[in-house]
């Protein structure tokens, strides 16, 4: 994650992040959106898990947390791991993989 990529994310999508204050905010500098790491931590799934898999679809997301700041110069990596799979009631030719992930 680069200063540039989180200075031009925040300004698009997280307006409340405000790149100028870095000396007030109370992580000791710049730090991604929550959101801006959500949305690289889901290009690494698609690139590394589903589109090695056949995916139609997502029902959603059940919890999503920020552990810790993002940094200008830290690199995210994703750990996968699939909690469960069931056989769908309603296309018995498909799965439903409930998976969990940490970055």
């Amino acid at each position: 994650m680069t200063e540039q990529e989180i200075v031009k994310f925040a300004e698009q999508f997280d307006p409340h992040t405000d790149p100028r204050a870095v000396g007030d905010v109370p992580f000791g500098g710049l730090i991604a959106s929550g959101w801006h790491t959500a949305a690289v931590v889901m290009r690494l799934f698609v690139d590394h898990y589903l589109s090695h898999v056949a995916s139609l679809a997502s029902p959603g997301i059940d919890e999503l947390r920020w552990a810790q700041p993002v940094q200008p110069g830290d690199t995210l990596s994703i750990r996968l791991s699939v909690i469960e799979t069931n056989r769908s009631r309603s296309k018995p030719d498909r799965d439903l993989v409930r998976s969990g992930s940490r970055c």
